[in-house]
């Protein structure tokens, strides 16, 4: 995830969804996710300690929503997170994602504008009458 990518000044759905998956994501069943970060809520799911009451915050979230923020085992997280995209982040609206941002009092994403066109030749350039 590079700098300019809105989940870094953001964190919002780490401190509102209860993020839970498949136990067979933790490692003790072969998976990634660390067994001490997480938290048994039914015979086969488990939810990242933290997310599991409300107010709900990942105890890996690190930083301030809002602010600065970063996924303290982020090459390890859920299938969950990873799946979760930013507003726009693809190309299409998350509402999830202003859901989780309006309930930390922050604005939804825009759509983000081409960084690059491609130039306009003579043949090309609409003609206005």
């Amino acid at each position: 995830m590079s700098a300019q990518n809105p989940c870094m000044s953001c964190g919002a759905c780490c401190a509102y969804f209860r993020v839970s998956f498949y136990w067979g994501e933790c490692q003790s069943a072969g998976g990634t996710v660390p067994d001490s970060q997480v938290i048994a809520v039914s015979p086969h799911l488990v939810a990242m300690s933290g997310t599991e009451q409300k107010p709900a915050r990942c105890v890996n979230l690190m930083g301030d929503v809002g602010g600065c923020v970063r996924c303290s085992i982020y090459e390890q997280r859920s299938s969950t997170c990873r799946e979760f995209a930013a507003s726009w982040e693809d190309g299409s609206h998350n509402p999830s994602c202003d859901r989780a941002r309006a309930a930390h009092g922050l604005a939804p994403l825009e759509p983000l504008e081409p960084l690059w066109q491609p130039p306009q030749t003579p043949e090309m350039t609409p003609v206005v009458a």
